[in-house]
């Protein structure tokens, strides 16, 4: 992190942080209890329908004993998944959720039942690690499991597990009241408010907790769901978990004979074309801003929702996500700026990259995010991650979690990183989008400055994709910006799918083979192709060994290149 403006930015984000702690102690010490724990759940009256497609083979496993989640496993050998330590934070949150209960539903036998049984009651027993506190989004993605999964839980169950359940029903439903009284960060805040509407709707004797979870709910959509049917995160991932939850959530008020909060129809008719312009040919989402593998079955599902009659989303502005196509050629583009810092936790430096497919087949990809964090995600947040344009091996977005940011202290670094998370500070401003047709063939502009103020590099790029033959056309430009005029190398990636063969050409174009048989060419001015390596993170069965096509040129006065990929 650079000093002078972003050494202040720094300060301010601590300095709010340390008034946001402040505030939430304060909110403890002087919360009502009596008003959170008044209201008991007496009852379940109905059960939501989970949308989420679930798998009989893998309750055989859970069976067994082993747990997988987030890739990474976990063999149990007999006891309890939560006697165990958890492989990874992201395999805990998954236990935790219990999201995995679906898989023993669709078995329907009473073993899977039993077992069911048997793993919430661990839960609510405290047994290892349950007994820590979950963060809010596990916490609702918990109460939304066991109220759906209620049919499969108390089957079969005697009275004093029923009585155990709604009171873990009712704890949990309190306690997520609480993290909202402590001002939860914003995605956080939203996926409370669903969890406890449908709480309220789906219990009876907690009454006054629907009103209040509604009139959140109604605020956070208005807030958080932009008017183009993006999420203020810009993460497609998180879109499309909302809508899993939302669509289910509109059915429960009509269950209960209640009219759904207008706001929270307006999001969905907005978000589901928006997830379609995202949409690939091979059934998945493109891999920007926190996007990794696609659960093909639910986007399906949840496509099925929209059936409007009006044209297709093509340009998503306040998402800024752009969407071109021709016949069975498909291109996605990002064409934004990054997401409020409150919402960027998952967000990546991708500005002006790209991914284009032939019907199913990916050809030019982002390499997605893994599974797991660590390292392999902040990797994966990296400019050079994306098919786009990179200055001097720099990001055009900077991350808290990056080693220059340790000069503020490393203690309050560590505690800012804790509860901010690895939000981006600074990138690109507002980028300028200009659209166009042009003798038949669609025609995309837009530029960015995240490179500006390091570099005094103004990036711009052009796609013209134009049909018979089908071909792609692309432009790299780089403007001097100021007085820096130290020149500067550059790198132009297209990361490739791991079903495309790249094979070098005597006359410096490189020929691309598809899986299905397909054969396009990559061919560049200014700048001459190379192959090297890459990695695809959001590969079915993990990150995978591929390649990407770069074009090298060093920068010191305006400087061009032009690309084309088409179709031989």
């Amino acid at each position: 992190m650079g000093r002078g403006p972003e050494r202040w930015q720094l300060y301010r984000l601590l300095g709010h942080e340390i008034v946001r702690a402040v505030r939430e102690r304060t909110a403890r010490l002087t919360a009502r209890p009596e008003i959170l724990t008044r209201a008991r759940v007496t009852a379940l009256v109905i059960a939501p329908h989970d949308l989420r497609t679930s798998d009989a083979s893998l309750a055989d496993d859970i069976y067994s004993g082993l747990f997988v989640f987030a890739g990474r496993s976990l063999i149990v050998s007999g006891r309890s998944p939560f006697d165990y330590d958890p492989p990874s934070p992201e395999w805990a949150d998954a236990l935790y959720g219990f999201g995995w209960l679906r898989h023993l539903r669709a078995a329907d036998t009473a073993l899977a039942r039993a077992n069911a049984r048997a793993f919430v009651s661990d839960f609510m027993n405290g047994r290892g690690e349950a007994a820590r506190a979950s963060p809010v989004p596990v916490a609702s993605r918990r109460l939304i499991s066991f109220l759906c999964q209620s049919p499969l839980v108390l089957e079969g169950a005697d009275h004093a597990f029923y009585q155990a359940f709604l009171k873990a029903v009712g704890k949990g439903a309190r306690e997520l009241e609480r993290s909202l009284r402590r001002s939860a960060p914003p995605q956080s805040r939203l996926l409370a408010a669903v969890a406890l509407t449908y709480a309220g709707l789906c219990c009876e004797g907690i009454e006054p907790i629907l009103r209040r979870a509604t009139r959140i709910l109604v605020r956070e959509l208005d807030t958080q769901i932009l008017p183009d049917g993006g999420h203020r995160s810009r993460d497609p991932r998180f879109a499309m978990e909302l809508l899993l939850d939302l669509l289910p959530l509109r059915q429960s008020f009509l269950s209960r004979s209640v009219d759904p909060p207008e706001a929270l129809l307006r999001a969905v008719d907005r978000m589901l074309p928006a997830l379609r312009l995202l949409r690939h040919g091979d059934a998945s989402l493109s891999h920007f801003n926190g996007m990794g593998v696609t659960a093909a079955d639910h986007l399906a599902t949840l496509l099925v929702y929209d059936g409007s009659g009006t044209e297709p989303l093509m340009y998503a502005s306040h998402s800024g996500y752009a969407r071109m196509e021709t016949g069975r050629v498909v291109m996605v583009c990002d064409v934004g700026a990054p997401p409020p810092m409150d919402q960027s936790r998952e967000a990546a430096a991708g500005c002006l990259s790209f991914e284009l497919t032939s019907g199913a087949q990916r050809i030019v990809v982002n390499c997605g995010a893994p599974a797991g964090g660590g390292e392999l995600r902040r990797a994966a947040r990296s400019t050079a991650a994306h098919s786009t344009a990179t200055v001097a091996d720099t990001s055009s977005c900077r991350f808290l979690d990056e080693p220059e940011d340790w000069w503020i202290g490393r203690l309050a670094a560590r505690w800012l990183l804790a509860r901010r998370g690895p939000v981006v500070m600074r990138g690109p401003g507002p980028v300028a989008v200009e659209r166009r047709t042009e003798n038949g063939a669609s025609v995309l502009a837009a530029r960015h400055d995240g490179y500006v103020a390091e570099f005094g590099i103004l990036h711009e790029r052009r796609w013209r994709l134009s049909s018979g033959p089908v071909r792609l056309d692309g432009e790299d430009a780089f403007r001097r910006e100021g007085k820096r005029a130290r020149t500067q190398p550059v790198a132009v990636r297209f990361h490739l799918h791991t079903a495309v063969a790249a094979q070098p050409q005597e006359d410096g174009s490189v020929t691309l083979g598809l899986s299905t048989g397909e054969r396009w060419r990559f061919s560049a001015e200014g700048a001459t192709p190379t192959i090297e390596e890459s990695i695809y993170f959001a590969g079915v069965v993990g990150a995978r060994r591929t390649a990407q096509i770069v074009l090298h040129l060093s920068v010191d006065e305006d400087a061009l290149v032009r690309w084309r990929i088409e179709q031989v």
